[in-house]
């Protein structure tokens, strides 16, 4: 097992980070600690509903998806439907602020982690990766 993914199995190191390496160590290492690794791709996002959408797609969010700010973090502290150790998402072409205004990129982080801090109380790793 290499270093990055005894990192990942680090409950205490997990947050929200944005990050300069490679995407393929990255979801080598989530993948050789079994971890759900959630992709989404910012690049075409120009709004709030956007953005929802794009992750929703990534997390491939259940039908009671409602499409609004509570909705994903329903879905982000529930996640039954993808069972596993712990959890990747992989935040990319978002610059620094997911592509979307201050506010609501303000509102987005504030459900990132509080993602984390939940799912750091269940003792289960959950990363938030942008780049």
């Amino acid at each position: 097992m290499n270093d990055l993914s005894l990192r990942l199995k680090d409950i205490e190191e997990v947050g929200v980070y944005t990050i300069n390496c490679e995407l393929s160590d990255v979801r080598s290492a989530a993948n050789e600690v079994g971890f759900t690794v959630f992709d989404a791709d910012l690049a075409s996002v120009q709004s709030k509903s956007e953005f929802l959408a794009v992750v929703a797609q990534a997390i491939d969010a259940p039908e009671w998806f409602g499409k609004n700010w509570d909705a994903l973090a329903d879905a982000l502290g529930d996640l039954a439907w993808k069972p596993a150790p712990g959890y990747v998402l992989v935040l990319r072409n978002g610059l620094n602020t997911f592509n979307l205004l201050e506010s609501d990129h303000e509102i987005a982080k504030e459900i990132l982690d509080n993602t984390v801090s939940y799912w750091k109380m269940q003792h289960k790793p959950f990363w938030v990766f942008s780049c």
